[in-house]
């Protein structure tokens, strides 16, 4: 479903180059959950823009069912960690879920029954009138998850979408994000830099080396399906899945490019340029 194949990005400026990501090719088959988890600055949100056709790679391409990402595609979603500047304060919940189903020109019935069914997906069916700003953190992200399965993507890109609630709260979100997949299955890639989270939610996590950025490992997750925050995060395999993880993130990278900088800051998307087919950022 999801290709990318030797995608490198370089930042060129006037007194210094920055290799951001060096070589990444990975694949996603229809309907795979799988979590990418680098360190602070290892270009995850880099190469998440790239990959949503909204920062052109210089080298590599990513093709979505077999076609060039060159621009948003409509077969795809994301939902960003900032749910506090992806959503419309001036509109409703329901309103803000059906937004990018009008500019997909879907029928009125059939938007009625999409934003019907995603909301009470996230749990959010009683207060389907109420404003952004009148919610909470966490049920402000739930409304920008709804808004990306009500479009019904292809593919679905999150974006560290939990790093800026409370744990409980993140817990109580992972968990939904679990079951919305078992019932979607919708293609799904998580980007965090939350080693404990990635283990918990994928069936594989891609784990990425510090900047420049190359791919240390890709690490099946055998643990069983049925998932809970108790039992799954105290079982001996998780924590050997865990260990893991840790001890390859922490693996120096290997050849660093002599003169090259070796981190670069996330880049900021230009204004306007996540269009609707980026759903959770609604045009920001």
């Amino acid at each position: 479903m999801l290709e990318v194949n030797g995608i490198k990005k370089v930042y060129e400026g006037k007194s210094r180059t920055v290799e951001a990501v060096r070589n990444l090719t990975f694949t996603l088959q229809k309907g795979e959950f799988a979590c990418l988890v680098g360190p602070s600055g290892s270009g995850k949100t880099t190469l998440l823009k790239i990959m949503s056709g909204l920062l052109d790679p210089t080298a590599g391409e990513v093709l979505l069912d077999g076609k060039r990402v060159d621009g948003p595609p409509p077969g795809m979603a994301i939902v960003f960690q900032e749910y506090g500047r992806s959503l419309f304060p001036w509109m409703s919940v329901r309103e803000n879920v059906e937004l990018p189903l009008k500019q997909k020109k879907v029928p009125a019935a059939r938007r009625k029954e999409l934003v019907d069914e995603s909301v009470a997906a996230v749990g959010l069916a009683d207060v389907h009138s109420a404003y952004p700003w009148q919610l909470s953190g966490g049920m402000q992200q739930r409304v920008a998850i709804a808004r990306a399965i009500a479009y019904e993507p292809q593919v679905l890109l999150m974006d560290e979408p939990f790093a800026a609630v409370d744990a409980q709260t993140r817990a109580d979100l992972e968990d939904l994000v679990r079951d919305l997949w078992h019932r979607f299955q919708v293609t799904t890639l998580f980007v965090t830099h939350d080693i404990d989270e990635s283990v918990y939610l994928g069936q594989r996590v891609i784990v990425l080396s510090s900047s420049p950025t190359v791919i240390r490992d890709d690490v099946a997750i055998d643990l069983p399906e049925e998932r809970d925050q108790l039992h799954t995060r105290s079982s001996p395999r998780f924590a050997e899945l865990r260990a893991r993880v840790f001890e390859q993130i922490h693996r120096p990278v290997e050849g660093q490019a002599h003169g090259v900088a070796t981190h670069a800051p996330d880049v900021i998307a230009p204004s306007g340029a996540t269009a609707v087919s980026a759903t959770s950022d609604g045009g920001h």
